[in-house]
């Protein structure tokens, strides 16, 4: 991170310095500040309005089903089934883009949870619904998680153009290789493959696509008197490797962007890996900010190895915001999604889910949340749970404040949200957030109309859309084919 500081023209540094005490010190020297009782505080240099860096703070906001709260369906004046109506995600995307939110994100699992007491996380197809949206909501982006175990190179490579042509622009590719074996068994009789042996595949599933999605150069210029692409226009990618044999081109042209976005969230080394050698935003389980500091400079130190730029990948953990009031209703409602009355109840939760059994006023040992490489399900929300107990010793009464869903939870009011945002954001640990409202839409309404007028007022948020593209809005560089011709642009259609 201080590699980007150092970048800054001198009067730009002297101005972070003056705003911010603690910007240029070292990672292991910049502290969270921890309440007594584990929340987290803004620390007092960041408060109210200051001076922030050029950079601008980004968001993208989760909108699968009825909300990342398992019992969101249940939640009073909403209908417990709307994850199954169109019109609710519409209405979403909306409410998405009314707060100048950078992107709509989907995760997805192509099969059914087996928990039939929860939600039902995922539902429709991604391509499907966002196609949808992005013929009726101009602007906003789409995030679109894709396996790359479950999926073939060209069909997926053809099918996500597609969509980003149509959308002017507009798309991101989240990688996924599935760690879920019920995936596997809707896929044929085949196992669930090895995590190494799936991420071999994910790089080489990347390589492809990225070939293909710059193999046909965008149509412009005047009209050919004869071919309307040729030999160097339109290029065969002759790929031959481990697991694909793909001739190309692809019969979709260069988009608008170059090619879509390409967005990853693995925390095992190979994740790390596959990041650097790929990823230009990085969606992570990140629940303490020594932690998200540590897995930001991981992930540019490998795209440095793969000889790529590290100033063009962003970060951008889940959040889990839950606003009151006051303090006090947004701590009541917290326990409400966990359908209970009190905190005993989140910590009976916190036990039964992890199979703990200790005082919850001791300092947790984070030996009690084992993870190692070779695991069969994600690494990313069990590693971070080890690492926030050992950054902060933090007892089970305090995690259980700290963390929603696997992601990093801020409970308080507006200002408390917004604050906790900024913290992260203003001395460049993060460049953002993946927001996953608990219960949709209600959370999501919610959050527009209070904390982002608060992120606006601090000067580190937009009050419009100022980049058709999602490569502009995240001051990413736009692909160009090996021949060094240059995409051209494709004005959307906005309804």
């Amino acid at each position: 991170m201080l590699a980007r500081l150092d970048k800054a023209p001198a009067h730009l540094r002297e101005l972070m310095r003056n705003s911010q005490p603690n910007f240029f010190l070292p990672t292991a020297a910049r502290k969270t500040t921890c309440s007594a009782n584990g929340f987290e505080t803004r620390p007092a240099h960041v408060r109210g309005k200051v001076s922030m860096p050029t950079r601008r703070l980004h968001l993208n906001v989760g909108i699968n089903s009825t909300g990342y709260a398992a019992s969101s369906w249940a939640w009073p004046g909403t209908r417990w089934n709307r994850f199954a109506d169109f019109e609710h995600y519409l209405h979403a995307a909306k409410l998405a883009r009314d707060g100048v939110f950078d992107a709509v994100f989907l995760s997805d699992h192509t099969a059914l949870q087996r928990d039939a007491t929860s939600r039902p996380l995922h539902s429709f197809d991604p391509v499907v619904l966002f196609s949808a949206l992005a013929a009726t909501v101009p602007d906003i982006g789409f995030v679109l998680t894709a396996s790359t175990s479950y999926n073939s190179p060209y069909n997926l490579a053809r099918r996500l153009a597609s969509l980003d042509t149509i959308s002017g622009g507009r798309l991101v590719w989240n990688v996924v290789s599935s760690f879920n074996p019920d995936i596997a068994a809707n896929f044929g009789s085949a196992p669930l493959p090895a995590r190494a042996d799936r991420y071999r595949r994910a790089d080489e599933f990347l390589s492809v696509v990225k070939k293909l999605w710059l193999s046909w150069d965008t149509p412009g210029g005047p009209a050919p008197e004869e071919f309307l692409w040729t030999a160097e226009t339109a290029r065969r990618i002759d790929h031959h490797g481990e697991f694909f044999d793909v001739a190309g081109p692809l019969n979709v042209p260069i988009g608008p962007q170059g090619h879509p976005v390409i967005s990853q969230a693995g925390a095992s080394a190979a994740g790390i890996d596959l990041a650097g050698k790929h990823a230009e935003l990085v969606y992570a389980a990140l629940l303490g900010k020594q932690a998200a500091a540590r897995h930001g400079a991981a992930i540019r130190e490998r795209a440095i190895a793969h000889r790529r730029d590290p100033e063009t990948v962003r970060l951008l953990p889940g959040l889990v915001p839950i606003i009151g009031d006051t303090r006090e209703e947004a701590l009541r409602r917290h326990e409400a999604l966990h359908g209970s009355a009190g905190e005993d109840g989140l910590l009976a939760s916190l036990f039964r889910r992890t199979g703990m059994s200790v005082d919850p006023d001791v300092p947790l040992d984070p030996s009690v949340f084992a993870w190692d490489e070779g695991q069969d399900g994600a690494v990313g929300f069990v590693r971070s749970l080890a690492e926030l107990t050992a950054d902060e010793k933090l007892t089970a009464r305090q995690l259980v404040r700290r963390t929603e869903g696997g992601h990093r939870l801020l409970v308080g009011t507006a200002r408390d949200v917004a604050d906790g945002i900024l913290d992260w954001w203003a001395d460049g640990t993060v460049d953002g957030f993946t927001v996953q409202p608990p219960v949709l839409p209600d959370d999501l309404a919610r959050f527009v109309a209070e904390v982002v007028p608060l992120l606006q007022a601090e000067g580190a948020y937009p009050r419009e859309y100022r980049e058709p593209t999602i490569r502009g809005r995240f001051a990413l560089p736009v692909p160009v084919p090996p021949t060094g011709a240059a995409a051209v642009g494709v004005s959307p259609v906005h309804p």
